[in-house]
Order: structure tokens, then sequence, then C-alpha cells
């Protein structure tokens, strides 16, 4: 959008930035408060809708925050001494982001909540389990014929897969003897009756026998925004990765290293391995090691160690900008969110004005959050259970993909999902198939709408490496209903949304209502969260709900608001002029056709590398 048209529409919601800042606060978020009642924002015209964001994320913040750390514990994670590094570059495990708090948010430290947490107590008993798990993947899960999200193409599903492994994490679940049992019908062909699924690690800092507060759950992987996907979690997978030369990480001939045990490439996160996510951290890795020898380059007398952090931190805010400013216009093309997202980097002031003169004020509103004072509104910053639980995602991935030439167009092979799943994805890439060409690949084909009946097959009937038999839709039910995530239509009231008083409120869909109603028994108030969010209809250019788009507000934005090296520390001092640049002029084709030149044709006049490629031949 020109900055003729951007500035006029972001009035209302510059105007409305001022007034959170003075007495009227109150008022102006009573005023969308009891409006909402009656119009939703996305019927609302643009400047309001606008407005409208700041007064939700406003509320959101002050009554959708809730700390975990308070709870009792015992050998809690504890960060290790540091040397001054830490003031300009960013650790391994994410301790010293906040250097007056310098475990907030590293890697061991517990999830927050978005719900109150006498609202994050699981069900017991029956209730549990009811219904199963299991039916509710089969009844209402599973994909009956693929439905695209043609707006999109297939890097997007990796880019968000991509983007989590670096969020959250829940560590891996072993057998025990008191697993989850799923009921299964007798007439069901999964083989073990009833299921069983092992428990997400139980947080081993609190108390035992404390019974103060709902369950805790740690998080192995640093919540940061820090590119630890890439990077790893710990110092010593870090400097596994490193070439321990001019600042550079581990490739060989565009390819990343493989793990002779595993037969997957070796990176900072690799579980839940596929095409897509070789593609992008291959990618990430070829574009570390450019700036690594640009700021070589800028900086000729600079040792490893600083020309490898500096990179580090311009790589992970890369990921961070084409993520906010490219991926999520991407996937919620609503008009008022294709401004709202960009202003959460560049400000209502908009882009050409940043560009120009940089930031007018210290508003984030106004001036965008980089560059913006840090606030953690009132709680240690912490990713949380219900923003993992928005981000199952999983319907978008596809059954397979045909792979095609970049060059011709040309039908080499099609490919299933397993085909391209765990070791396997390092073995696409042969003779006859080149890198361009799965990218190119990617980019023509579509990822699943997220929807009832849409989720891939594969996935519920998913026999991994290490021997263990998966139906992930029964999964991700079981783990919102084992971690305390409320219900759907509770879910909806804590987060300021108007509870559904029956299924044919729920969906405009009457098959899934009629399937909602058989599956819960008549009961709306019953609905898991996941089944609720893929049935409900969507505003128009969401290509998700938008019950899951409120926790979007929430985090999303804090995400950026209370990490140092977004906010008081993005700066050229700390990132170089250099880095400040790169970071500004990039964006996710830049960074395909910098690695990948001969993509350059099929990007032509594709203002956004998520969105489908021109075809060629």
């Amino acid at each position: 959008m020109s900055l003729a048209r951007t500035l006029p529409v972001a009035g209302g919601a510059i105007i409305a930035g001022v007034v959170l800042k003075r007495r009227g606060t109150v008022l102006f978020l009573k005023f969308f408060g009891l409006l909402n009642r009656y119009v939703q924002w996305h019927q609302l015209p643009l400047p309001l809708a606008l407005a409208n964001f700041l007064s939700l994320r406003a509320v959101l913040r002050r009554e959708n925050l809730y700390d975990t750390t308070h709870l009792p514990a015992q050998n809690a994670a504890q960060a290790d001494k540091r040397t001054l590094h830490v003031l300009y570059g960013r650790t391994s495990d994410g301790s010293f982001n906040d250097l007056s708090v310098p475990t907030m948010g590293m890697a061991g430290t517990r999830f927050g909540r978005n719900v109150p947490l006498d609202d994050a107590y699981p069900d017991t008993g029956p209730a549990l389990m009811t219904p199963s798990p299991r039916t509710v993947s089969q009844r209402l899960m599973t994909r009956e014929s693929f439905t695209p999200a043609t707006t999109l193409n297939l890097l997007a599903a990796a880019w968000i897969q991509f983007m989590t492994h670096d969020w959250f994490n829940h560590g891996r679940p072993e057998p025990a003897d008191d697993d989850l049992r799923i009921p299964v019908e007798q007439d069901d062909p999964w083989p073990d009756k009833p299921m069983r699924i092992p428990r997400t690690p139980p947080d081993p800092t609190r108390l035992p026998g404390d019974s103060s507060g709902p369950p805790t759950f740690l998080n192995p992987t640093s919540h940061w925004w820090d590119a630890s996907g890439i990077y790893g979690n710990d110092d010593a997978t870090t400097q596994r990765l490193r070439a321990m030369e001019d600042g550079r990480l581990n490739i060989q001939n565009g390819r990343l290293p493989i793990d002779p045990e595993t037969g997957i490439s070796i990176t900072g996160f690799s579980d839940n391995w596929w095409l897509g996510l070789a593609l992008l951290h291959t990618l990430f890795t070829l574009e570390h090691n450019a700036i690594c020898n640009a700021l070589r380059r800028e900086y000729p007398q600079w040792s490893d160690e600083q020309l490898f952090q500096t990179a580090r931190l311009i790589n992970s805010g890369l990921m961070a900008k084409i993520h906010t400013v490219e991926w999520t216009p991407g996937i919620l093309s609503h008009p008022a969110l294709q401004i709202g997202m960009k202003a959460n980097w560049w400000g209502l002031q908009s882009e050409p004005v940043t560009r120009l003169f940089g930031r007018l004020t210290d508003s984030e509103a106004i001036s965008g959050i980089p560059g913006s004072s840090v606030d953690h509104h009132g709680v240690p910053f912490a990713l949380t259970e219900e923003f993992a639980s928005v981000y199952r995602l999983h319907p978008l991935i596809p059954e397979g993909i045909d792979l095609r030439s970049h060059a011709t167009g040309r039908l080499i092979r099609p490919l299933t999902m397993m085909d391209m799943a765990f070791a396997k994805a390092e073995t696409v890439v042969d003779d006859q198939v080149s890198p361009m060409d799965v990218y190119y690949s990617f980019g023509i084909s579509h990822p699943g709408a997220i929807q009832l009946h849409n989720y891939p097959s594969f996935l519920q009937d998913l026999r991994l490496p290490d021997g263990r038999h998966l139906d992930m839709a029964s999964v991700d039910i079981m783990r919102d209903r084992e971690r305390g995530v409320p219900r759907y239509n509770q879910f909806r009231q804590l987060l300021h949304l108007p509870a559904v008083k029956s299924f044919e409120t729920l969906t405009n869909n009457p098959r899934w209502a009629k399937e909602l109603r058989e599956v819960y028994d008549g009961d709306v108030n019953r609905v898991d969260l996941m089944a609720g969010m893929y049935a409900e209809p969507l505003p128009p250019g969401f290509g998700f709900s938008d019950t899951a788009f409120r926790v979007f507000i929430l985090m999303a934005s804090r995400r950026l608001k209370s990490d140092r090296f977004f906010t008081n520390d993005f700066n050229p001092t700390v990132y170089t002029p250099l880095g400040i640049d790169w970071i500004t002029n990039t964006t996710m084709g830049t960074v395909l056709q910098r690695h990948y030149p001969e993509l350059i044709p099929a990007l032509r006049g594709v203002k956004n590398a998520f969105a489908p490629w021109q075809r060629v031949g």
C-alpha cells in the first residue's frame, strides 16, 4: 500500500495510540468492548478496525498474561556466568536477554499462560477422555479430499514449522506405566486398544505434592525469537555447527552436513524432519554465511567470534521481520491485517517514512516495535501453552508434491510426504533433482486449508523411525486437554469473545454442525479448542480462525516487545549499520534469489514469496 493511501487509513489507529497513552484509555477500551458485542472487528471501516486492534491488544496485555514462575520451584534453570559478549549478542540458551533477570525466557524454563491459572487445570477422570480423541480424529479431522489454500505456496507451510521449532517444544515424551489410554472403538483399524500416548514430560522443578497451581511444563527451547532452530539451544550444539572461521556455519557445496547416526542434517533442531525444513534450514545457514562475508569485508579486523555473534543477531532479526511483514500478511490477507502486521515492524508511520526519517517517536503504534523500549507488561516473558495450541496447523501439510523442473516446468516425479520425511528428505536432491527444482516445486504447490476434514491422512497413521506409531490428530487433541488448555467455548470467553450458543452458530457448515453435535453428544461446551477453531467461519482473507488470532494479536507483538534485541538494542551500535540495512532491505524473495538466482524467472512479479510463484515452461 502506498504512503498516500496508508497515512489516511492509519490515521484512526494513530489517534487511538495517542489516546491509549492518556486518561481516555479506559473510555477508549470500553467503547470498543461495547462495540464488539454487536459488530465484529472485520465489519468495521478500516480506520476503526485498526483502532480496534490497538484496543484489543491493550486489553489482552492487561488481562491475558499469567505468570507461572511464581509457583514453588526446586532446581530451577540457572543462567551460567557470561562474558561481556552477552551485552551485544544472543546466548544459545536464551539467557541474559533480560540482563536484570538472566533466566527469563531461557531454555528449560516454564511456559506461561494466556488464561487465568484457575482455568488451566486439566479435566480429570472420564471427562479427560470425553469424547475419545481418536473419535474426534476419525470423525472430524480425516481428510476426505485435499482442500488447498490457494493464496499460499507450500513454503508457507514449511515456514511456520521452521518458526515453531524456534519457539516451543515440550520435550520427548517417554512411554511409562501412566501413559494416557485413549478409548478406541472395536471396529477401528488402530491395532492397539486402547491407544497409548505417553504423557508430556512433567515439570521437574515443581515441588513434590505442590497443588498451589495447575500443572506446569518446561520449554527445552529458548522462548526468545532467536533462530535457535538454526543455532541450537546450548553452547555445545552451537559450537558443533560452527566452522570456527570468519564466523561461518558448517555447510559444504550448498548442503548441510549429515549426521551419520540419523542420516539427517546437522542443525540446531531436527526433530520431525522433512524436506520443507531441510530447505529452510539450508537457506538460512547460507544466509548466515553471506552475512559473515559482508561483515568480514566491512570489518576485516573482527574475530571469528564477533563475526559469528553479529551475523546471528542479523539473521535472527531478518527471520523475525520476514515472519512479521511477509508470512503473516500472506496467511491473514484482510486489509486491516496487511497494515496492522506491517505496523508491528514499521509502525503506522509506514515503511517509506521509516526508511527516510527513522523512528519519529518511541510509540510502538506509530513507529513500530523494533527500536522502541522493552516492555514485559508486568509479567515475565515466556511463551504460553495457549500460544502453542493455536499453532496446531497440521492441515497445511499436503499428502505429497509433484517435483518439477525449475527450468522447463516438466514433471520429474511425484513424491508422497513419506518419500520426503525424516532421513529420506536428504535423498531427494540427486543427479536428476537440483535444489532449485525443489524450491520451485514448493513455490508452485499449495498447502492445505486449515479446517475440519483436511488433516493429513499420513499423520493419522504415522510410523516414526524409532518404531513409534502415532495418530497425530489424536495426540494434538490430547495434548490440549492434558495441559489444561480450555475447551473452545471457555477459551473464547477468556479471550473476550462471545460464547457460541449452538453448533449452528459455531460453524456455517450444516454437515460439520451435525457431526460436531454427534461427536460431542450435543454439548457445545465440550468441543475441543482445535476442533472449534477448524470449524468456525473465517473473517475475510483469513487462513486461520479469529479465535486463534486473539492469542496471535497478543503474542506476536510480545515476542518482539519483550526482546532486548528487537527493542532497546535494535540499533546500529549493536547490529552495525550494515546489519540494520541488511534486515531493512532484505525479503524472503531476495534471500531466495541471492542463493538460487536460477529462481528469478519464477519469482518475477511475485510480491510475496509465500504466495504462488510464476509457472515456467
